[in-house]
C-alpha cells in the first residue's frame, strides 16, 4: 500500500426529513446565495423544504445553472455574489449545481483578474467561500469532495478543478429526492458511480486489501439495487443504497494507498466537450475500448474484479480479464447505456484525433496509472470505441 493522507471535513447529514436541519449548520449572520439548475427543485417540493428550513436568513437566488455548468453563466452569479455581498453559497441540485458552486467559491476569493485561470493553469483552492448542499441527483459524488468540472462552451473546453477549500462545509442526502428523477439520470448515476469506483480500482494490485474489498462492494451493491432502482425510484430502501454508493465512490476514501487511472474521465470530458453527450455515457463508450487496449497492464485486477464481483471462477488471468471486460459492458446495456460513439453520432470521424491532440495541447502527455499513455494510444482507444 502507497503512503497516503486522508481528510474530508465535510459533515454529512443522511435520511428522510433532514433538509429541516440546514439552519443548524449556516452561520446566523450568513448571507446566502441559493444555486440551483432549470427549476425541478420548485416541482418536486424541496424548494419549499429548503425556503422553510432558512426562513430567518437573508436568501439571494441565482438559478439555471445547466448539465455541465458554463462558465458564462456562472460569471453572472459570480457578480451576484460581490454586488450582493454574499458570504455562503447553497447548492441545491446535483453534481453540476454542485461543481458550479464549488467554482463560485473559489472565484469568490480569486485575487485575479479572470477567473478561468484557475481551470486554465490549474491553480489548486487552498480556502474558498463556505458552502453546503443538497443533493437532488445522486450522481458525481461532488457532495463530499473538493473537485469540479467546468465547460466553456465558446472555446468547447471542460476542465478540471479543486483543492483543500473546497469540500462543501456539509451535505444533506434525503433519499426521497430520488423518487422524482427521470429514468435516464438513474441509469447515468449508476454508471457514473460505477466507473468512478473502476477508475480507483482498475489498476495494478499494491497489496491495498481493503480499498478492494470497499470498491467491490460498491460494486455488488450497484449491480444489485440497478433493476429495482429503474423500475421503481420511489423504493426508498433502495434509493438510500444507491444514493450512499454515489457518495461513496468518490468521497476519496477508495483512492488512498492505490495507484488510479482518470485516462477514461480525461477522454470522456472531451467527447462531452465536442458533441454534448451526457458525462456518464462517454465513460461508458469509453471503459470497454480502454480496458481492452491495456489489458496486459491491468490483468491481474480484471481477473480479481471478474472473480469477485462477477462470480468467474473458471479460465486463466487473461480470459477472466476478458470476461471482466465483457461483464462491465454488459452492466451498461442492462441499465440502457449504450457503448459505442457511433450509436451517439454519425459525425465521429476524425475524433480520435482531435481528442488526442486536445490533450496533448494541455500537456496530457502520459496518463493512466502508470503515466505512459500518449495521445497516440488514446487516439487508438477512441477509434476503438467508435
Amino acid at each position: 500500500m502507497k503512503n497516503f493522507e486522508f481528510k474530508n471535513p465535510t459533515k454529512i447529514i443522511f435520511g428522510e426529513g433532514q433538509i429541516s436541519k440546514m439552519a443548524n449548520e449556516i452561520p446566523k449572520e450568513a448571507n446566502i446565495l441559493l444555486l440551483y439548475g432549470g427549476g425541478s427543485i420548485k416541482k418536486n417540493g424541496i424548494y419549499a423544504q429548503v425556503k422553510t428550513a432558512l426562513k430567518d436568513y437573508t436568501i439571494e437566488e441565482f438559478g439555471g445553472i445547466p448539465t455541465n455548468p458554463e462558465f458564462a453563466v456562472l460569471e453572472k452569479a459570480l457578480q451576484v455574489i460581490k454586488t450582493k455581498n454574499i458570504t455562503f453559497l447553497l447548492a441545491v441540485g446535483g453534481g453540476s449545481v454542485i461543481d458550479g458552486t464549488k467554482f463560485l467559491s473559489s472565484a469568490a476569493l480569486y485575487k485575479g483578474e479572470d477567473p478561468w485561470a484557475i481551470l486554465q493553469n490549474k491553480i489548486p483552492t487552498q480556502k474558498g467561500m463556505p458552502f453546503g448542499t443538497v443533493l437532488t441527483l445522486p450522481a458525481t459524488g461532488s457532495e463530499m469532495n473538493s473537485g469540479a468540472v467546468i465547460t466553456r462552451a465558446e472555446t468547447k473546453q471542460k476542465l478540471t478543478m479543486g483543492g483543500p477549500g473546497l469540500f462543501p462545509v456539509f451535505s444533506i442526502l434525503d433519499p426521497n429526492v430520488v423518487s422524482s428523477i427521470p429514468e435516464r439520470q438513474i441509469a447515468n448515476g449508476l454508471a457514473d458511480a460505477f466507473t468512478h469506483v473502476l477508475e480507483q480500482y482498475m489498476t495494478y494490485p499494491v497489496g491495498a486489501l481493503l480499498q478492494d474489498r470497499i470498491a467491490e462492494s460498491i460494486f455488488q451493491t450497484l449491480i444489485e439495487i440497478a433493476p429495482t432502482i429503474l423500475k421503481d425510484q420511489s423504493d426508498y430502501k433502495t434509493a438510500s443504497n444507491f444514493m450512499w454508493c454515489c457518495t461513496m465512490a468518490l468521497n476519496g476514501l477508495i483512492q488512498k494507498g492505490v495507484p488510479t487511472d482518470w485516462a477514461i474521465h480525461m477522454m470522456g470530458h472531451e467527447l462531452t466537450a465536442l458533441y454534448g453527450i451526457d458525462h456518464a455515457r462517454t465513460l461508458a463508450i469509453l471503459t470497454g475500448s480502454h480496458y481492452t487496449y491495456n489489458i496486459e497492464t491491468k490483468k491481474e485486477k480484471l481477473a480479481q474484479y471478474a472473480e469477485r464481483v462477477w462470480g468467474v471462477t473458471e479460465g486463466t488471468i487473461d480470459e477472466k480479464a476478458a470476461v471482466g471486460i465483457a461483464k462491465t459492458v454488459g452492466f451498461f446495456h442492462s441499465i440502457g447505456i449504450k457503448t459505442k460513439l457511433s450509436e451517439y453520432t454519425k459525425d465521429f470521424n476524425g475524433t480520435a484525433t482531435e481528442i488526442a491532440k486536445r490533450l496533448k495541447d494541455r500537456g496530457m502527455t502520459a496518463i493512466g496509472e502508470h503515466g505512459k499513455l500518449t495521445p497516440v494510444d488514446v487516439e487508438k482507444i477512441v477509434t476503438m470505441a467508435y
